[in-house]
């Protein structure tokens, strides 16, 4: 929207909620995370600073936090056992929230996001609205 100013009003994008938490209904599985993120981010960052891509980094911490204490219980960090651990673990953590959606990866599945995740935003006045 920076660079694309009015030519963009109007287009529609894909993404993960963690951007426009105040839009998301109470009931949706991400908004009390994607919030967090947002405060914590903004507080570090400015207001309106919130982005992607700080989102993603903020959930890859959430899932670690969640697997590896279970690889931890089977190897030793630095060896490939801990590695294989670390995987299995990711792989059978099950359904996890996280500030872009909800997870829930397996063994043929590494994309993980479930159809529970996505949201579609439009531009309108030069702001991400949630249709």
């Amino acid at each position: 929207m920076r660079v694309g100013g009015k030519d963009v009003e109007g287009a529609f994008v894909s993404s993960g909620p963690a951007v426009i938490p105040e839009q998301l209904p109470a009931n949706h599985p991400s908004k009390a995370l994607a919030a967090d993120f947002v405060a914590k981010y903004e507080k570090a960052y400015g207001a309106g600073s919130r982005n992607q891509f700080g989102g993603h980094a903020y959930d890859a911490i959430v899932v670690l936090e969640k697997v590896v204490p279970v690889a931890l219980k089977k190897a030793k960090p630095g060896t490939k056992e801990f590695r294989a651990a670390l995987r299995d673990a990711v792989e059978t953590m099950g359904r996890t929230v996280v500030s872009h959606g909800v997870l829930n990866y397996t063994k043929d599945n590494h994309w993980g996001f479930t159809t529970e995740t996505g949201v579609i935003l439009k531009v309108v006045n030069g702001d991400w609205k949630v249709e």
